[in-house]
């Protein structure tokens, strides 16, 4: 493993995550700290109770700048990005032709003169180099699209994030969720963000590289704040019901199936002023009228084993559903979670179904997500 992870890219934060006892593990071509010291168990609870602080360097950022960069950018993505105001950030996915996810991503409006361009997206690691690509090929010649490699990014989420945060810069506490605006933030210009994927209130924070381990340190040094890997990141999204791609959706997934419609505006779906006109718009607007054979649920496990990704899901006849794309025994819940996809007959909520673990049977009842509630600060 050591030579393994020898071989892999380093995120700024690298000496650091060493310094404070990460198990590194491969992720996305980096290696990235899966946990620390304190364990999984501790860092989820952390966050949950607290902050906790997340590299997430490894992730894409790009800008894009011109005029003409938001009517673009809606030829790839099936959203209403040409009315999103400044300051403001919008949750959105890559389509193919088939309506299948390409990959998702969150899109923001910078104030004009920032240096972040007209817009600036952050993108999946595993679909970074991909996405610029689609992105140059695609719409390259509507406006500038440049990749941001020089940059690191932070996760700080948690109930006590934004009081952490606004040691540093009171201005941050103005953000509501999902509005982004620049801070100074431990000397250094940082394009700060009220989101993150954990379902607690929390910033996503750019930061040049060469500022980022300065700027996790004076973090890592207030009381509210230690450090989570991957790991706690993935059993606090789980729990959030949150998708991750790659896991629980893929380009043979459409948003529909993905129960991903809530990020479709009125605009640009059938009848809307600028309705269509994205990759597989056809096949995601069947699916809209009803025509999804499929849907993304959450189960709960009815017995206290975890039942992981990849396990088949079947009726009492045995009779296979699905696969669980996620699962986990959340630590915040105290009992197996998962999601899977079901046909439409098996994904009401309070359905019972099995899962196919070592042999056995376990029953799973399928329920609504999150699975942990929410709280985003909406102000």
């Amino acid at each position: 493993m050591e030579s393994a992870v020898s071989d892999l890219l380093k995120t700024p934060l690298h000496d650091l995550h060493l310094s404070l006892g990460a198990r590194l593990v491969p992720f996305a071509g980096y290696a990235m700290p899966v946990q620390y010291r304190d364990g999984l168990i501790a860092e989820h609870r952390q966050c949950r109770n607290a902050a906790a602080l997340f590299d997430v360097s490894h992730m894409g950022q790009v800008r894009l700048s011109g005029a003409d960069a938001a009517a673009a950018l809606e030829t790839l993505v099936p959203v209403d990005v040409v009315d999103l105001a400044v300051g403001r950030q919008r949750y959105a996915f890559f389509t193919n032709e088939h309506g299948g996810l390409l990959d998702d991503l969150m899109i923001s409006r910078p104030a004009p003169g920032t240096g972040f361009g007209d817009l600036f997206l952050v993108v999946n690691a595993g679909c970074k180099d991909a996405d610029l690509r689609h992105l140059q090929t695609n719409i390259g010649h509507r406006c500038t699209v440049v990749g941001m490699p020089e940059r690191a990014l932070l996760a700080l989420q948690g109930p006590l994030a934004a009081d952490a945060l606004a040691r540093l810069n009171p201005g941050v506490k103005e953000l509501v969720f999902m509005t982004g605006g620049v801070f100074e933030l431990a000397d250094a210009p940082c394009f700060v963000t009220r989101s993150g994927y954990t379902g607690e209130d929390g910033f996503e924070i750019s930061v040049p590289a060469e500022r980022a381990e300065a700027l996790a340190s004076a973090l890592l040094a207030l009381p509210e704040v230690k450090p989570a890997g991957l790991g706690a990141r993935d059993t606090l999204r789980l729990e959030a019901g949150l998708c991750l791609y790659g896991h629980d959706i893929d380009e043979n997934t459409s948003p529909v199936e993905a129960g991903l419609t809530w990020a479709i505006q009125k605009v640009r779906r059938p009848g809307g002023a600028r309705e269509g006109g994205y990759p597989g718009a056809a096949a995601v607007e069947r699916h809209l009228a009803g025509g999804a054979m499929r849907k993304r649920v959450g189960l709960v496990g009815l017995e206290r084993v975890p039942v992981r990704e990849g396990t088949a899901i079947v009726d009492a006849h045995g009779h296979a559903l699905g696969r669980v794309t996620s699962g986990t025994l959340a630590p915040g819940v105290d009992r197996p979670i998962a999601m899977a996809y079901l046909p439409q007959d098996h994904a009401a909520p309070e359905h019972e179904v099995y899962a196919e673990v070592r042999g056995k049977r376990l029953p799973m009842r399928v329920t609504p997500m999150p699975f942990q509630p929410h709280r985003y600060h909406r102000g």
